[in-house]
């Protein structure tokens, strides 16, 4: 019959299911090759899954293996919130010990993440800590950005910076927008192929993370996202901790204050119809920031065996 091999589904960065970002959780991918992982994450067709492997440093939670559904990454941040939100959840589940922080072995090194329970106690999300400092790279012309997302130039702002590339763990080219245009974005495949080659990125991936003000007038958030990634597997995401992880990191490096602690809520995956919201925030200390979190709710889907 094969080796059998157990999963669950969580959607991410909300507390209803079928919502969110969701994301598949290989519990223990012990004995399945990188061949095999692959074919998994394919099959599943989500933006990430994430494999489960014995820690290298029994003094860790895991080892952490996240695919797209085209290749490997080394760093995303839905992914180890849901994987986090999964462990915590099914040891809840089970009566065993929930420890307050997990700490995977993944590709950009070791992620913190913390468990974010309800008054009452019960595991309800998590809250990851970047493995990374902030690296801020490029920047990409705004007429670039905007035929990428088929807006006009001027619906790009460019008063607090211009599109630039930034990182916490995995690269997006960062853009403000009109808030009103943010709904009217749509990604050109030929445009984003041209930037690609002439702006490619060491991850393979050219990635843009729009993200327009909305003063808090839209429910819980104070920023509206979305990113779209068409040759990195994922033509538009319906949330992505690193992305917007990386967002609260340069706005805060741009604040002139030495000292500052910047958090926000980010609403996204609205268009899609599948309404997200991260919280993010970036500490700030003698002009370097020096942590940067991300976090939200999830809520489980499903649960089934593989047979590989």
């Amino acid at each position: 019959m094969g080796r059998q091999y157990r999963y669950v589904t969580v959607d991410v960065f909300t507390d209803r299911a079928f919502t969110g970002n969701p994301l598949a959780v290989i519990t223990n991918a012990t004995g399945l090759t990188p061949e095999e992982m692959q074919a998994i994450a394919s099959e599943f067709n989500y933006s990430e899954s994430t494999f489960v492997l014995p820690p290298e440093d029994p003094a860790h939670t895991a080892r952490v293996r996240i695919f797209t559904r085209r290749n490997e990454i080394q760093f995303a941040g839905h992914p180890n919130i849901g994987t986090a939100f999964a462990i915590a959840h099914a040891a809840e589940n089970s009566g065993a010990a929930v420890w307050p922080t997990l700490f995977f072995e993944e590709g950009v090194g070791l992620v913190p993440v913390d468990v974010l329970r309800e008054t009452d106690g019960r595991v309800i999300g998590a809250t990851l800590t970047a493995p990374q400092p902030l690296i801020i790279g490029r920047m990409i012309p705004a007429a670039v950005v905007a035929r990428c997302v088929g807006l006009e130039p001027t619906a790009v702002r460019t008063s607090t910076h211009e599109p630039v590339t930034a990182s916490i763990g995995l690269p997006f080219v960062i853009a403000e927008v009109a808030r009103d245009m943010i709904g009217a974005a749509q990604p050109d495949a030929t445009a984003f192929a041209d930037a690609a080659r002439r702006f490619p990125f060491e991850t393979g991936r050219f990635s843009i993370h729009l993200y327009a003000r909305t003063g808090g007038e839209r429910g819980e958030a104070e920023f509206q996202a979305r990113m779209f990634s068409p040759f990195g597997g994922t033509v538009e995401d319906p949330a992505t901790g690193s992305a917007n992880g990386a967002l609260v990191a340069l706005l805060a490096s741009l604040d002139p204050a030495a000292n500052a602690l910047l958090s926000f809520n980010v609403l996204q995956g609205v268009e899609m119809g599948r309404p997200s919201v991260l919280a993010v925030s970036a500490e700030k200390r003698g002009g370097a920031i020096v942590r940067v979190r991300v976090g939200g709710r999830c809520a489980p889907v499903m649960a089934g065996t593989l047979v590989v």
